[in-house]
């Protein structure tokens, strides 16, 4: 979750990409979406992108796929030498303008703040950020230490977001 395009009535963002170089000469510049779908980033016409520990709203001009990347106008971007001062920003959109998720999914944002417990209903910890490992996700979960718990059906046994709490078959001693 972005911390910085504000949270002004109670707003959340999430961060789905980032902006790592221009491309050509007319103010393009290339993304890297963290989006499961690498086309992702195009359904959102206004990106919030982070500029100098700023966040400012952009739309979104231009966006295709070029080989294995993406690339993006920028409204306001017209030149290459515009685009390089993109370059490393962060990209984030309003937790709201994502699609909900399907029965039994959810979105890593989501997990941020919950509580974590084992099977015996012992408070673990709560989840304070989610790490891709390569392998599986990784929940970061932090009370009087940090635990790193595996983000997987087998151990991550229920994932409920009214109740806020996730149940773990995990053990205090791990």
């Amino acid at each position: 979750m972005a911390a910085g395009p504000g949270s002004e009535f109670g707003q959340r963002w999430v961060v789905l990409g980032l902006i790592s170089a221009p491309y050509g000469v007319r103010g393009w510049v290339r993304v890297k979406s963290y989006t499961q779908d690498p086309d992702g980033l195009a359904r959102y016409p206004t990106w919030w992108v982070e500029a100098r520990g700023q966040w400012h709203p952009v739309r979104i001009e231009g966006y295709r796929r070029h080989g294995r990347a993406s690339i993006a106008k920028l409204e306001g971007c017209a030149d290459r030498t515009r685009a390089e001062t993109y370059t490393g920003c962060r990209v984030a959109v309003p937790r709201s303008a994502l699609p909900e998720p399907g029965d039994g999914e959810f979105y890593w944002v989501d997990l941020i703040g919950l509580r974590v417990e084992n099977l015996e209903g012992v408070f673990l910890g709560e989840v304070t950020g989610i790490l891709e490992t390569g392998a599986h996700p990784v929940m970061r979960v932090a009370a009087e230490r940090e635990r790193l718990i595996p983000l997987v059906a087998a151990i991550a046994r229920d994932v409920d977001l009214e109740q806020r709490v996730i149940r773990v078959d995990w053990g205090l001693d791990y």
